[in-house]
């Protein structure tokens, strides 16, 4: 077997310890499950080693799978930057491409970003990958990450995107039912609508107004794990929602939301991207990140006159 056979080898071992299972490495490298068990079993005989063990539950490394796991990776960021500085050499971003993004907003914002940046670049291979439960402490396989909220603690370098607030808001026929909370501490004898994500503390909501922090536990009336369905319940009038701007301002722009609260203000939820590494990035992603940047340099659309969002949607397309 030659060198780069055996390359593609490691590349396939390494996909199956990122995904955790073989049906998800599978996917990623349009293998079937059955070939991929066959090559990995030619890997293991090549090595004179047990990479890893199968259980009902998944995978489970060995030890001598970890080190190649480990070294793999390194080995294969490496060969991957020789193939994009080759290309960049004469002007080519080509390759592939894995990214993440929450689900509502990455449907509205980022697929088009991604679908424009393959317009110009044809022979990149882009993957995007939309969920609002992610981790980046996982061994999940991704270029770039979008993120929005708290930076999470790992190891990932963060460059900044938009700036993003978070307002509390209800619809008019909702506040002319119940009243217009005066203080934080209202809230508790409002209905309060919660999105649950990323197992977070989401009925304490924190507002702070000249240097003073407050805490609030409210009690939900109705909670859910899809931000769009927030919205829906929201509008039609179904309780008070702490809400990203990106995704209420056409609503507070139009009336059919109004904010709450307005002088009390909540922790912002700005718009990040995550990669793996900042040294040694790859051109493709380094291309990609620029774009992305580009896009939402110097006011973000949700801050934007509609007139000056649809300019902007066609600079780049």
């Amino acid at each position: 077997m030659n060198d780069y056979s055996e390359l593609q080898s490691i590349r396939m071992f390494v996909a199956i310890a990122e995904a955790g299972s073989f049906s998800g490495a599978a996917k990623q490298l349009d293998l079937s499950t059955a070939a991929m068990s066959q090559r990995l079993k030619q890997l293991e005989g090549r090595l004179g080693v047990r990479l890893l063990d199968r259980n009902a539950r998944g995978i489970k490394l060995t030890e001598e799978g970890e080190l190649l796991l480990v070294r793999g990776q390194e080995l294969l960021r490496e060969f991957d930057r020789l193939m994009d500085d080759v290309r960049g050499s004469s002007g080519r971003i080509a390759g592939a491409l894995r990214i993440h993004g929450p689900l509502g907003f990455g449907r509205r914002y980022l697929a088009p970003i991604v679908a424009a940046f393959h317009a110009q670049h044809p022979e990149l291979d882009i993957s995007l990958i939309l969920s609002d439960r992610f981790s980046v402490n996982r061994n999940e396989r991704f270029d770039l990450v979008l993120h929005i909220g708290e930076l999470p603690d790992s190891d990932w370098v963060a460059y900044p995107i938009a700036p993003n607030r978070r307002v509390l808001c209800a619809s008019p026929e909702y506040l002319a039912l119940h009243g217009y909370p005066q203080t934080p501490e209202d809230l508790r004898r409002h209905q309060c609508l919660v999105l649950r994500e990323n197992d977070e503390d989401t009925t304490l909501w924190s507002f702070h107004q000249n240097g003073e922090k407050t805490n609030v536990r409210i009690s939900e009336a109705l909670s859910v794990n899809d931000g769009d369905v927030l919205r829906q319940w929201a509008l039609a009038g179904k309780g008070l929602m702490l809400r990203s701007e990106w995704h209420v301002a056409d609503d507070l722009a139009a009336g059919t939301l109004q904010r709450v609260l307005p002088d009390w203000q909540v922790a912002d939820a700005d718009v990040v991207a995550l990669v793996p590494h900042r040294n040694g990035m790859p051109m493709r992603l380094r291309a990609f990140l620029n774009f992305l940047q580009d896009h939402f340099r110097p006011t973000p659309p949700w801050r934007m006159a509609p007139a000056a969002v649809e300019d902007r949607v066609a600079e780049l397309a």
